[in-house]
């Protein structure tokens, strides 16, 4: 299964970073994979046990994947897997840790983990996708980093 880790430091503290990433009234703003996203009713905040759908961009396709916050502690870490199975996944699993530098600056630590279908483009597919993924997850934290620079 392949997996990987993106490691950024942020110009912010661990509580204002964590409550930035899982606020989906303003993921747009910063997110620069997304084309959508939103929490599914009952949930009107992200908690444990909270669904979201999150939508790729047209050019990649506007995938939208399902996923269910399997932990939630504020501040510190928050962990989802996929619940559906949109085109070229069979599962995918991701975790954000947080961790606290100084008074204005904290490292997120995005763990991720995938399996491709259908499993006989596996070879072609794990490489292709972990490459991507890498490359997206970079671009997202630097936007992500960059938003909370010019909120200040």
């Amino acid at each position: 299964m392949p997996k990987g880790l993106v490691i950024k430091v942020m110009p912010a503290n661990c509580e204002r970073v964590f409550d930035l990433i899982h606020d989906y009234d303003r993921r747009l703003d910063w997110d620069s994979l997304l084309s959508e996203a939103y929490l599914e009713p009952p949930f009107i905040r992200a908690e444990k046990g909270a669904v979201s759908l999150c939508r790729g961009r047209p050019i990649l396709g506007s995938i939208g994947v399902r996923t269910i916050y399997i932990t939630f502690d504020p501040c510190k870490v928050a962990a989802v897997k996929m619940i559906n199975r949109p085109p070229f996944f069979e599962s995918f699993a991701a975790s954000i840790r947080h961790i606290a530098i100084s008074e204005n600056e904290s490292k997120v630590e995005y763990r991720f983990s995938f399996l491709a279908r259908p499993a006989i483009l596996r070879p072609i597919l794990h490489p292709l996708m972990q490459l991507l993924f890498n490359w997206e997850t970079r671009k997202r934290l630097k936007a992500l980093s960059h938003y909370l620079h010019l909120e200040k």
